[in-house]
Order: structure tokens, then C-alpha cells, then sequence
């Protein structure tokens, strides 16, 4: 196996919906691993299983793996971390334990124990979360879900045992995961999460397919019959499409609701919710996909569509407040082609934490310089250089927006702000 199929396979996770026949099977399953509640830190069993494999529990995971004791209550650490986030971001407690099977070595495990369609995904390193939903009918007749119950598998690999148990919690909870593009979407969110870190950190092979590719159409990516487990290069546009909607402030409202509705068999849709926001997400998504990097904070990249743009007049003198730890910054200066602006910009700000401050002119390197750019029609001007004081004659119509200049991916470290006046110039 390549070492670029070994590196990705682990963004791979397979759901499989089982039907059961009765609730007798089902309650005894969950009464016996709700007994897990009990344990309140993770610990040792202290009974082996054949080949080393131990068990060991925490406040909403049952573990079953041949990891080494301090990495499996580490994993248990950070799967508990994990789910604290996932549950608060629904508002849903865990209802029930979930059941994990980890595997570092593979043979240590009696192949007896481990069912073969988790077989199949564990030889590719990856994972696979088995579910049981068991239905019944209303008194008008409709079905619905009574009870649900999930188990996974997984290689030990960092994020695959997360990928899984966020399918596994969904499953569990809401008695669905929702259609295949929001399912692993959210799913490898969850594994690339951090405590106390928004930044992106994803594989270095799906970053780098991501920068080189051409951008998939947003509704290619939500659209219907897709199937779990296709490929790593559809998981990884998932991924950024909901690391985007989960994340930048302008989308985020909405996209909570909308995954709560498709859980719960909601009649709704991508194009039903965004498409009245059509122009601007398409415009943001794009623009995610050309700056994104390892570091990067959608939150503070956020486009800003709410200011009001207008051109300075007479004796006018606008003025903005520019803060360097965000993205393109509204000045609220309008220009149309030949328009010539002066400005001046006072204040200073600082790169890194801990570095000398700069003013709007930046350092040696043009780095921390106040930069503009014009925005018309949902399309961007190259950028260019502003600095401290100076006269600007627009090149074309537009809104002009500002910022710090610096790399996208390391802006969230930087501090201080400016503030930047307008006036026509004679």
C-alpha cells in the first residue's frame, strides 16, 4: 500500500444501516452497556481478552482495543473532549454508551471477533460504524424510530476512532446521520478536532489535493445517492464544504438547523436553506479553497455583506477601524473608475506575538502594510499596496475593503489596529 493511500485511507469511514427485528435484542444490548455509566475515569478492566486485548471505559465510551493502556485512556481522553463538544454544539447529551473496537495490530485480534464487514475496513486502515435501527409505527400509522445502537471499529490511527464516533453519537441520538455529504463531512470534522484550536489541520496530502484541484461545484458535493465510503478525494470536499458552513459566521446560524432537520428526515435540502444566499456563499467558498492553508481561520476570514458602501463627497472625511487579526475589512468607500482618494492611516499593530509593532507601512519584507482591494459583482481586484498616508485612483468600480497584510494562515496571532481616513482628493 503507498504511503499517500496509508496517510488518506484513514479519512475513510463506512456507515452501515441494519435493520433489527424486535426491541427485545436491541434493550438488552444498551442495558448492558449502559452499566459502563459507572465508571467516571478511564481505567483498565483489569480482565484481558484473547491477544491482549483489554477493555476499558469512561463516562460515554465502552473501549476494546491492544493499545498500550496509556494511549488507550488517552484516546479515551480525547474522545470524551471531543464528544463534550459535539454533544454542546447539537444541545443533545450522549443518550447511551457508545462501543468502540480499536485496533492497533491486527493480529492480535482473533479473526472470530471481528465481523467481516469491519474486516474489510480495517485492512484498509480505516473504520467503519455498524448501526441498528429498530422502527414502529405511530398511531397514524407512521413509522418511527424507537431505539438505535451503534459499534465501531476502527485502526488506532489518530482520527479515525473520532470519524467514527461522531457517526456513531448521531446515530445513536437522532437515530440517523443525514445524507452522505453532511454524514462524513461533519464526521471529519471531528476528526481533525482540537481542544482550544479553530485553526484548519488536516492531512498534508488532502491539503495539498484540495489547493491543486479544481473547485467541485457546491451542488455536486450535496448532491443526492451518494454513497458513505466512496473515496478519500469526495471526503475531503465534504469536509472543507461543512469545515466552511460550521464555521464562518455569516452561515453558520443556519447551518446548525439544517443539520438537525436532515437527522430527523426533515424535508430539506442545501439549495433549500442557502440558496437565497446563493452568490455570496459560492463567492466565499471559493475564496476559502484559494486561501485556506494549515492555520487558517474561517471565523476570521468571514466576507462582510452587511455594510453599507458609499463615495466620499466634499469636505467628507470617512474614516474605519482596520484590526490586523482579520480577513478583507468593509471601509465603507465606495469608488467608481478614475476616482481619486487620499487616506491616512494611524495606529500600529503587530505580527506575531511578541514582535516590534509596525505601522500601516509595514516592515522590510511589505509584511503588515494596510492593502486594499476592490470588490464588484461578486468578484475581486488584484490587491494593492496602501501604506501610511498616500492617494489611490481606482482602476475600476467597486466597494474597497482593507486589511493587515500577511499570510491568511497566520493572522489569528496578530494584534493591534489602525485607523485609516478618507477624503477626495482635489
Amino acid at each position: 500500500m503507498s504511503g499517500l493511500h496509508r496517510a488518506l485511507v484513514v479519512c475513510l469511514g463506512v456507515c452501515c444501516f441494519l435493520m433489527i427485528g424486535t426491541a427485545e435484542s436491541l434493550s438488552q444490548s444498551s442495558k448492558n452497556m449502559n452499566a459502563g455509566k459507572l465508571n467516571t475515569k478511564p481505567k483498565a478492566s483489569g480482565d484481558a481478552l484473547p491477544g491482549g486485548i483489554k477493555e476499558y471505559a469512561s463516562n460515554n465510551f465502552a473501549l476494546r482495543t491492544d493499545l498500550p493502556p496509556d494511549s488507550a485512556n488517552e484516546l479515551l481522553d480525547r474522545l470524551e473532549k471531543m464528544l463534550t463538544r459535539v454533544s454542546k454544539y447539537y444541545g443533545k447529551p450522549n443518550s447511551q454508551i457508545i462501543e468502540m473496537n480499536v485496533v492497533r495490530d491486527i493480529k492480535k485480534w482473533p479473526a472470530s471477533s471481528i465481523p467481516q464487514e469491519a474486516m474489510n475496513s480495517i485492512l484498509q486502515e480505516g473504520g467503519i460504524t455498524i448501526s441498528s435501527t429498530l422502527t414502529q409505527r405511530n398511531g397514524l400509522g407512521e413509522k418511527q424510530i424507537a431505539a438505535a445502537k451503534s459499534i465501531v471499529w476502527a485502526v488506532s490511527e489518530r482520527g479515525v476512532p473520532q470519524h467514527e464516533a461522531i457517526h456513531a453519537y448521531c446515530h445513536q441520538n437522532f437515530g440517523r446521520t443525514g445524507p452522505t455529504w453532511y454524514a462524513e463531512g461533519m464526521a471529519e470534522i471531528g476528526q481533525y478536532w482540537r481542544e482550544k484550536d479553530d485553526s484548519i489541520q488536516i492531512h498534508d496530502e488532502v491539503m495539498k489535493y484540495l489547493k491543486k484541484s479544481q473547485p467541485k461545484d457546491l451542488l455536486e458535493i450535496t448532491a443526492p445517492g451518494q454513497k458513505t465510503g466512496d473515496n478519500w478525494q469526495n471526503y475531503a470536499w465534504r469536509w472543507a464544504l461543512c469545515q466552511l458552513l460550521s464555521t464562518n459566521p455569516n452561515y453558520a446560524p443556519r447551518f446548525k438547523p439544517l443539520g438537525m432537520a436532515l437527522m430527523n428526515d426533515h424535508r430539506t435540502s442545501f439549495e433549500d436553506v442557502y440558496g437565497p444566499m446563493a452568490k455570496e456563499i459560492s463567492f466565499e467558498y471559493l475564496f476559502f479553497l484559494k486561501h485556506m492553508n494549515q492555520g487558517y481561520r474561517s471565523d476570521l476570514c468571514a466576507w462582510d455583506w452587511k455594510t453599507k458602501f458609499q463615495r466620499p463627497r466634499g469636505s467628507a472625511t470617512p474614516q474605519v477601524k482596520v484590526v490586523a487579526n482579520r480577513g478583507w475589512q468593509a471601509s465603507r468607500v465606495m469608488v467608481k473608475e478614475g476616482d481619486k482618494i487620499s487616506y491616512t492611516a494611524i495606529g500600529e499593530w503587530e505580527l506575531r506575538k511578541g514582535d516590534p509593532k509596525v505601522g500601516p507601512d509595514g516592515n522590510d519584507n511589505g509584511r503588515g502594510r494596510l492593502e486594499g482591494v476592490l470588490f464588484t459583482d461578486y468578484r475581486l481586484s488584484e490587491p494593492f499596496d496602501l501604506g501610511a498616508v498616500g492617494e489611490y485612483e481606482a482602476k475600476m468600480d467597486g466597494n474597497l475593503f482593507l486589511r493587515c497584510r500577511d499570510e491568511w494562515c497566520e493572522i489569528a496571532d496578530n494584534q493591534g489596529a489602525v485607523t485609516v481616513r478618507f477624503k477626495c482628493a482635489p
